[in-house]
């Protein structure tokens, strides 16, 4: 297959230290030019990834014939409006999670694909991983029964002032940061959407964000359950339940490209969990992954597997759990 040229928009940091380096690896993938506002800091970052073309402007970059596909790893509050510049200047277009700041700002943005015809999608690279691909397939498979549960955890410690996370006028917080993982997560393994959530913000008395949520999804077939934090001890955890027995991923987000990652099945049989069985991935880039798969979307013409319609119903629960914050109570998402 003939390599996808991308072009990528900013300098960030998950681009420039995880994406841009793990796609600069696949032979489906190449890494043609790099946009920043500040052409000195796009100029170094394409010297230090053999990056050909810097520009000082993301509208040089999408001028540029010889790019075909964007990556988008700008701030939150940036994702729908470049996006949508980039789309109509033709380009395909991979934007980083959260895909917006609301359900309802997202609806331009699928209007834009619609009518350009290129290929949009979210960068939730964890459903690439084969650990999750293996995890959704045992539970459909039945091997723990009927699933009636998830429960996620997900957490870093950050009170940097500075730091882009701690800004709500970015989009700021643990929810839009990490806890759009574990919502994706659980929607993921229960196949569906969940009828209605309830959320609990704490937030930072100096940033406003909310540095601790947990949020509750109330699905047909059973519930999810999560917590995600600015501001504790760094851990990620997600368990699926079921009637017969429970699935554990052990590092489910952040998985490690240099050693193998690990799921744990456990009929329950000691409650200790030495009676779980262990499934051992050999060592995989999950956004090496993710490039790949977008490019076969666009030089194969096969189907995006999680179109933007999938992430108007992630949003559609962060919407609802900051609403069910605010207001005390549970939110329906078929009426919010």
């Amino acid at each position: 297959m003939k390599p996808l040229k991308w072009g990528v928009v900013s300098t960030a940091r998950i681009g420039l230290e995880k994406v841009l380096p793990a796609m600069a690896q696949s032979p489906d993938c190449e890494i043609v030019a790099i946009a920043s506002r500040d052409l000195e800091r796009a100029e170094s970052a394409a010297r230090k990834l053999g990056i050909p073309k810097a520009y000082g402007s993301y509208e040089e970059l999408f001028a540029d014939a010889g790019v075909e596909a964007v990556y988008n790893p700008l701030p939150n509050h940036l994702h729908v409006p470049v996006s949508i510049q980039a789309i109509e200047a033709g380009k395909h277009v991979l934007c980083e999670k959260p895909l917006g700041l609301t359900a309802e700002e997202v609806a331009p943005l699928i209007a834009a694909r619609d009518r350009a015809g290129v290929i949009v999608a979210e960068a939730f690279m964890v459903r690439h991983h084969p650990q999750w691909i293996r995890a959704r397939a045992l539970i459909r498979e039945g091997a723990i029964g009927e699933l009636r549960a998830v429960q996620g955890a997900f957490s870093y410690f950050n009170d940097d002032a500075e730091n882009i996370r701690n800004k709500t006028e970015t989009g700021g917080g643990a929810l839009f940061d990490i806890g759009v993982y574990p919502i994706v997560a659980a929607r993921y393994l229960f196949g569906a959407e969940p009828r209605r959530v309830l959320g609990l913000i704490e937030r930072d008395p100096s940033f406003g964000t909310d540095r601790l949520t947990t949020g509750v999804l109330d699905f047909e077939a059973g519930q999810a359950s999560f917590v995600c934090s600015t501001q504790m001890v760094p851990y990620q955890r997600v368990q699926a339940f079921g009637t017969r027995g429970r699935i554990e991923i052990e590092i489910p987000f952040n998985a490690p490209p240099d050693r193998p990652c690990r799921l744990y099945v456990d009929d329950g049989a000691a409650l200790d969990g030495s009676s779980a069985r262990t499934e051992t991935f050999e060592p995989c880039d999950q956004y090496r992954l993710q490039g790949e798969a977008f490019a076969r979307c666009v030089r194969d013409g096969v189907a995006v597997e999680f179109p933007l319609e999938d992430s108007v119903g992630n949003l559609n629960v962060v919407d609802a759990l900051f609403q069910s914050a605010a207001d005390n109570r549970w939110i329906d998402i078929r009426t919010s």
